[in-house]
């Protein structure tokens, strides 16, 4: 839910640049992680080791999703991007199942995923991208969201005794720094000019879309496997759909919500296989 939280707040960023965009969200995110880690008098400097995973982080769970989830905004609807960005789940199952033993798709995996597959194919009917918000680059560039997402999440699962809390403290640090960089490179510091008048909403994407979630999600990678843990994206178009009902006027109609039934129900069918088995 947070995390869905996120398309809206950048659809009400009105007028602020997709770089800049990406670039505050990096900040912001990171400077909330640093009062928390400061509160707990944990050390932010990064260890030798760090760096390397701090900026692939950054960069493939960061700068570059979030610049692009910015542009696709302006694209598309709120509904249609987090419908695209949820085939994220599947891309991570696969790779998964070819790369880690203990995370090879049973058969009720398996189920699982082809069962939310099927919901995301209601959801991305062809209603759902009416003919004045369908952009093929904007569908485009939350493919490639996805793509990312599923990358980053594969390697964390590689990393080896981390910190989940420093994980998202780093990849915040990042993805800020970077993105203000291409910002300032790209869009210039005039692009800036446009925060202030947003800044409610940005502060939002920051702290509550950005640096809470990403903390609840290091964890849940850590303890659950990737596979599992990716499947919260098949649960962002839901949260999506009802956030933009509630603040962006939108409208959700029986396929949405056959759709979202039939999403979680193959949510259910992964993230349960092991504690069947477990319990039996």
């Amino acid at each position: 839910m947070l995390w869905a939280s996120g398309f809206l707040f950048i659809k009400i960023s009105e007028g602020v640049n997709p770089f800049v965009l990406a670039a505050m969200r990096g900040l912001v995110g990171a400077s909330a992680l640093t009062l928390w880690f400061t509160a707990l008098g944990k050390s932010l400097l990064p260890q030798r080791h760090e760096w390397l995973t701090w900026g692939i982080l950054g960069t493939f769970n960061g700068w570059l999703p979030n610049i692009l989830v910015a542009y696709a905004l302006t694209q598309i609807t709120t509904a249609s991007a987090a419908m695209v960005q949820a085939s994220g789940p599947l891309i991570v199952a696969v790779l998964s199942h070819f790369l880690y033993a203990d995370e090879r798709l049973t058969p009720q995996r398996l189920l699982g995923v082809l069962v939310g597959f099927m919901g995301m194919g209601i959801l991305i009917g062809p209603a759902a991208f009416p003919d004045s918000g369908v952009s093929a680059t904007g569908a485009f560039a939350m493919l490639a969201v996805a793509l990312s997402y599923a990358v980053a999440n594969l390697y964390v699962r590689s990393i080896k005794q981390a910190d989940p809390a420093r994980l998202a403290l780093g990849q915040q640090f990042g993805s800020g720094l970077p993105a203000t960089a291409l910002a300032l490179a790209i869009a210039g510091p005039g692009a800036f000019g446009s925060v202030p008048p947003n800044a409610a909403p940005l502060i939002a994407l920051g702290v509550l879309s950005t640096a809470l979630p990403i903390l609840l999600f290091m964890r849940l990678i850590r303890r659950a496997g990737p596979t599992r843990a990716s499947m919260v994206g098949y649960l962002m178009p839901v949260w999506t759909a009802i956030l933009a009902v509630l603040f962006l006027g939108e409208q959700i109609g029986p396929r949405e919500m056959i759709g979202g039934a039939v999403v979680l129900a193959g949510v259910a069918l992964v993230s349960l296989s092991g504690r069947f088995r477990r319990v039996r």
